[in-house]
């Protein structure tokens, strides 16, 4: 009876095992065939490379493989630099930090923000808040934290960051990158998992 009972549960776990590989298989080519890894944005470096001039010739300073986000660098003619941080939040939605600092000063402007897809386009970018950083090797902000902001204020603040470099098609292809990104991270993980379970089969 003891045999019995062991051979039944060798098979119980042998058929969950199955499930479980083809279930993985199913989900891994579902993400294979998915339209955003058929429509690959490419890197960073090359879409700013294809855009410089229009985006104020901005560098990515890190985009990894591993990681979730991105961080893009300029500097603009006025002296100032400027560096946006980008990643996706669990929603799929984007959060982006725009940080401005001026020539001779220590101080930096932040631009807390996010942006709102509708499929893979941006529809909406807000502002949700600004802050002033006193210097960078104190990144604690001061009392200055200004959110809720007028509608006017951030219309005004939004073309202030848009002639910074942060347009509309930055904006979009950082989405897009960062979607594919995430996706890429998600199969590759789904391709572990299934080489964890066929292992000595």
């Amino acid at each position: 009876m003891a045999r019995a009972t062991k051979i039944l549960q060798r098979c119980r776990k042998a058929v969950e095992d199955l499930d479980l590989r083809n279930l993985l298989e199913s989900e891994i080519n579902h993400e294979r065939s998915s339209p955003l890894l058929g429509n690959q944005s490419g890197s960073v470096r090359e879409f700013l490379l294809n855009q410089r001039g229009s985006l104020g010739e901005f560098v990515a300073y890190w985009d990894s493989f591993k990681s979730q986000d991105v961080v893009l660098r300029r500097h603009c003619e006025s002296g100032e630099e400027v560096a946006v941080s980008a990643l996706l939040d669990p929603s799929r939605n984007g959060l982006f930090k725009v940080c401005v600092k001026k020539p001779g000063l220590n101080s930096i402007l932040q631009f807390d923000c996010g942006f709102y897809a509708n499929g893979n386009t941006v529809s909406q970018i807000d502002i949700h808040s600004v802050s002033y950083l006193q210097s960078i090797a104190c990144p604690n902000p001061s009392a200055y934290i200004f959110r809720a902001l007028h509608p006017d204020l951030q219309t005004a603040l939004r073309e202030y960051l848009v002639a910074k470099g942060i347009s509309e098609s930055l904006v979009n292809f950082l989405h897009q990158h960062l979607s594919e990104k995430e996706q890429g991270q998600y199969l590759n993980w789904l391709k572990k998992l299934q080489s964890l379970t066929t292992e000595g089969k």
